[in-house]
């Protein structure tokens, strides 16, 4: 089996569509959007987006030597990847909220799936998670920036994080697609094509638990069934 970026988007379709769906994420495009929401969302984003350098340094530790080569990818990732925590912090401030506000409950879960990859199951998984949230940011971030700061009046300072992202995750999205394309063992492009399906639908979630009381705690209907 052969992995690249059109294999994974075809078997994780039905996830990705999970994602997408979520009614938040349409309401931002068409500026049906408000302050708070975009606070609540930045909130989400912060407490993921500060794990991020941690995984990708806990997947460059745990790789097999026979994927030594991806050292130097993971490194420049980290490189990249430093600070974007920071970055969210200001544009809450910018923004007018808490930056003490706690993780939602999917929030909390999606972390906890991503550190269960790496360090319980297969590291090399982990590039599933890039491949949902770095797809997500360019497919959505500049395009949803613009429309809430449309919609909420707040300063151009107070969307940093979702501009600066989208424009770095076009060349983080290539990046990933070299890497994709040479992992050639079952068990890598199993763990890969996983976690990305655990990724979609966990952030779907997220996304969901936006417009929800309770800290967005996980809905017990029939799509926990579908996309488990």
């Amino acid at each position: 089996m052969r992995l690249n970026p059109e294999t994974l988007v075809r078997e994780t379709r039905r996830e990705r569509e999970f994602l997408l769906s979520a009614p938040v994420i349409r309401r931002c495009l068409a500026g049906d959007v408000d302050r708070e929401l975009y606070i609540r969302f930045l909130t989400q984003a912060y407490h993921h987006v500060r794990h991020t350098v941690p995984l990708l340094a806990a997947t460059a530790e745990r790789l097999p030597s026979q994927h030594a080569w991806l050292q130097e990818a993971l490194v420049h990732y980290i490189a990249e990847e430093e600070g974007h925590d920071a970055w969210i912090l200001d544009d809450i401030a910018e923004a007018g909220g808490d930056r003490a506000a706690e993780p939602a409950i999917p929030t909390a879960a999606m972390v906890a799936f991503a550190w269960e990859t790496i360090l319980r199951g297969n590291p090399i998984g982990f590039f599933g998670m890039v491949h949902v949230l770095e797809g997500t940011s360019v497919a959505l971030a500049i395009r949803a920036a613009d429309a809430i700061q449309a919609a909420t009046g707040l300063p151009s300072r107070a969307f940093t994080y979702l501009r600066s992202h989208g424009e770095l995750d076009k060349d983080h999205v290539r990046h990933l697609g070299s890497i994709l394309e040479r992992l050639t063992a079952v068990e890598d492009c199993a763990a890969v094509t996983r976690c990305a399906r655990g990724i979609y639908w966990l952030y779907g979630h997220v996304f969901r638990g936006l417009e929800a009381d309770g800290g967005g705690v996980l809905e017990t209907d029939s799509s926990i069934r579908r996309y488990a």
